[in-house]
């Protein structure tokens, strides 16, 4: 049981499926890394990328973390970024939450949970600079709110970082894409946050 060989048959039984559909797959996805896809997701394990907009492996280069966050002390999350931007020349940095997502709900209660308290203070700060749009709102309707204006947040701060300014002020093409996903029907949303240039940022992002 320690080994986890059940996993391992599984691993095997899907490379022989994907050889047998599909010959040449594995030769051809070992030879490069191109994609034009940065998604920035929740850990969230029912929210994998490549299956929600079915692209197959080589095509979407990911980091996922508790709630999608962008944060400028978090030195994973920007090293993807540049690694993503200035090598492999990405397109889009898609930022997608998701409905229902457990680290919201988490900074929402009014407990401690431990060492995941500093960060879920990032997703308190939302809370607390958009408490005009969320008061007097229903707890799930709440819920679901901070679920996008989370999305929102982070999109404005991957626009903020050094790496994407820089990548704008060389004219690199670049846009960044804030999403939602739901879960319950497997549907993604556009949160009508694509921001591609810096002036297109500030304008944006001007009051915060």
């Amino acid at each position: 049981m320690r080994e986890l060989k059940h996993l391992f048959e599984r691993n095997l039984a899907w490379a022989a499926s994907v050889k047998e559909s599909e010959p040449d797959f594995f030769s051809r996805l070992s030879k490069q890394q191109a994609p034009e896809y940065l998604w920035i997701g929740c850990s969230d394990s029912r929210v994998p990328a490549n299956q929600i907009v079915d692209l197959p492996p080589g095509e979407v280069f990911v980091h996922r973390n508790v709630a999608n966050l962008v944060v400028d002390d978090d030195l994973n999350c920007l090293s993807v970024i540049q690694f993503a931007v200035e090598v492999l020349k990405v397109k889009h940095i898609i930022v997608c939450g998701h409905y229902g997502c457990g680290g919201i709900k988490a900074a929402m209660e009014d407990r401690q949970y431990g060492l995941i308290d500093s960060w879920l203070r990032h997703i308190k700060d939302i809370s607390r600079s958009n408490f005009d749009k969320l008061k007097g709102l229903r707890s799930d309707k709440k819920f679901d709110l901070l679920c996008e204006l989370n999305v929102i947040e982070q999109v404005g701060n991957v626009c903020n970082t050094k790496i994407v300014q820089t990548a704008w002020k060389n004219a690199a093409e670049l846009s960044v894409h804030g999403w939602i996903y739901n879960i319950e029907n497997g549907i993604l949303r556009d949160l009508n946050t694509c921001i591609t240039s810096s002036e297109q940022a500030k304008k944006v992002y001007k009051d915060e």
